[in-house]
């Protein structure tokens, strides 16, 4: 494995640790775990899979083991499918059965399993239960719930075995920054944080752009990769100057959503967005605030509202706060617009807005009073233990990160998939 391993020439020093860390003539072999975290595409993944496989073969031998993923999805998209060409090159024989998300692979006489887990919620933890494994590897560790972790480390009962942690900062109250990389001398852990500088792949051009795609506390995270809390308000990098336009007349228009979050005793907010020239407006709103109002209204009231908001235009469909059941039900009942259900990660969705809004893909009518007032009062929560916004002036800017999300953000088959038929 050794002789493997020197034949890649173009890892950076800090990637060169990852990779020999474990080796016999290395001054780190006796930790019994390694975590590297930092900024995002900062070479952490390709250097930690592939020490892992290489590792496993050197130590172990007919054994399994377990690579863990958010999910099975981006576990194979970001760990699987870019190792599998690399070790093939090195000589191992590589067998994905998918079915099973179980990978055999064999170097030389060797072989060994690697079993494949998404680690998305609470109930994961009884899908890798009662194993004994060799070693784990958790890619993405920060955005798998602790219970997961747990039993994941609990399965790695055999002697040598080792555990590999990779992920980007999150909040710094979050449990593994604290249970894990605050207490690694404790843990017996080797500590290695990553930046964009260590991934020799990355030009300085490219490193340039990343740093202009983030502000405020996904900056700090994702370029300078910090366990930073955020702060102040949500979206530092709207700038009317820039955000607010005049939108162009109907008929130029491509495409219509709209995007609605939903309230009875809170406001009710919708937005009509149209694209022109790659871009996106939200052109009109409606919000209506029943305790302003001193009067709330019904679904077929607020149904009413959004039959004059479309104003006769073909709107490609309706995406509405996924909680709103019974207005979407009353939607789908007058049978004139199609209707999804939006995706509503709030602090994901907030990020997909802040990258929205840096690389001016959408813009505000003056018209959009509402949505223009909340922007300024939008403020994270500085007393919550993990990042989340407070829950006050929100309405318009959840609707605005339904439509990001949902809608923007979109692949073009996942977009269809979530569509309901009218």
């Amino acid at each position: 494995m050794n002789n493997a391993l020197s034949s890649f020439s173009s890892f950076s020093e800090k990637q060169l640790e990852v990779m020999t860390w474990w080796c016999q003539n290395s001054d780190n072999k006796d930790y019994d775990a390694i975590i590297c975290d930092g900024a995002v595409r900062s070479g952490k993944t390709v250097c930690m899979s592939l020490s892992f496989i290489a590792w496993s073969f050197s130590a172990f031998s007919d054994t399994s083991f377990a690579i863990c993923g958010k999910t099975i999805a981006s576990l194979k998209r970001n760990v699987i499918t870019p190792l599998s060409p690399i070790l093939a090159s090195l000589g191992f024989a590589i067998n994905l059965k998918s079915s099973q998300n179980y990978i055999e692979m064999t170097y030389r006489n060797t072989v060994n399993r690697y079993y494949l887990f998404g680690g998305k919620d609470e109930g994961s933890a009884a899908l890798i239960q009662g194993m004994t494994l060799g070693g784990v590897l958790l890619d993405e560790v920060a955005l798998m719930p602790r219970s997961f972790v747990e039993q994941a480390i609990a399965r790695c009962s055999l002697e040598g075995s080792k555990l590999w942690f990779n992920c980007n900062p999150e909040h710094p109250m979050h449990w593994f920054y604290r249970e894990w990389i605050l207490k690694a001398k404790q843990k017996n852990c080797l500590y290695l944080h990553f930046t964009m500088r260590d991934n020799p792949s990355l030009t300085p051009n490219i490193i340039q752009r990343y740093e202009s795609l983030y502000s405020g506390a996904f900056y700090k995270r994702f370029v300078e990769g910090k366990w930073v809390a955020a702060q102040g308000v949500v979206y530092p990098m709207f700038n009317e100057e820039i955000h607010v336009r005049t939108p162009p007349k109907a008929q130029m228009i491509s495409r219509f959503f709209i995007s609605c979050d939903y309230g009875t005793v809170n406001p009710c907010s919708f937005g009509l967005w149209g694209e022109y020239e790659s871009c996106w407006y939200r052109i009109r709103e409606y919000y209506y605030d029943s305790r302003k109002k001193g009067e709330q209204r019904t679904d077929a009231e607020h149904y009413d509202e959004l039959e004059k908001l479309a104003d006769g235009l073909d709107i490609e469909a309706v995406i509405v706060d996924p909680s709103a059941a019974s207005f979407i039900q009353c939607i789908r009942r007058k049978g004139r617009f199609t209707v999804i259900p939006a995706k509503n990660d709030v602090v994901d969705g907030i990020r997909q807005v802040s990258d929205a809004l840096k690389q001016r893909k959408i813009y505000f009518s003056p018209e959009c009073k509402d949505t223009l007032r909340e922007f300024s009062l939008y403020k994270w929560d500085d007393k919550a233990v993990r990042d989340a916004p407070r829950k006050e002036n929100d309405h318009a800017m959840d609707d605005l990160r339904y439509f990001v999300t949902t809608a923007l953000n979109a692949p073009e088959n996942d977009f269809f998939v979530m569509s309901v038929s009218r």
